[in-house]
């Protein structure tokens, strides 16, 4: 069934950072909601694009030759390879897009790896 999606209303739905939920699919892709706080981790994804568009809040992602930063109503694409480290101070709301086969910590598996669940 065809359904908008009311994004208040799934991110009301978890408290947690760093854990994104699986809210659609779009052909190979996962469109996935997430909280963010504090710091990640140095990673990158050596096969897949990443789409991070900010809903609330300020982000920066942190490349090792600079840092982004990205407000509401922005996105950025982080290309495949490319190291980086999201940081949000306060409390950030971002919308992930990227192919089902991503992990959230990419090319590392630390205790920060999740397998997302869909809500």
């Amino acid at each position: 069934m065809i359904e908008p999606i009311d994004l208040a209303k799934k991110f009301s739905l978890f408290s947690e950072h760093w854990s994104p939920r699986v809210v659609g699919e779009l052909n190979d892709s996962y469109v996935k909601l997430v909280r963010l706080k504090g710091e990640f981790v140095w990673h990158q994804h050596d096969n897949e694009d990443e789409l991070f568009l900010v809903i609330k809040g300020t982000l920066v992602i942190r490349l090792r030759a600079r840092d982004l930063t990205i407000r509401e109503g922005q996105f950025v694409i982080i290309p495949k390879g490319v190291e980086h480290l999201p940081v949000a101070e306060q409390e950030v709301l971002v919308m992930l897009l990227e192919p089902k086969a991503t992990l959230n910590t990419g090319n590392l598996h630390n205790e920060r790896t999740v397998e997302p669940e869909w809500i």
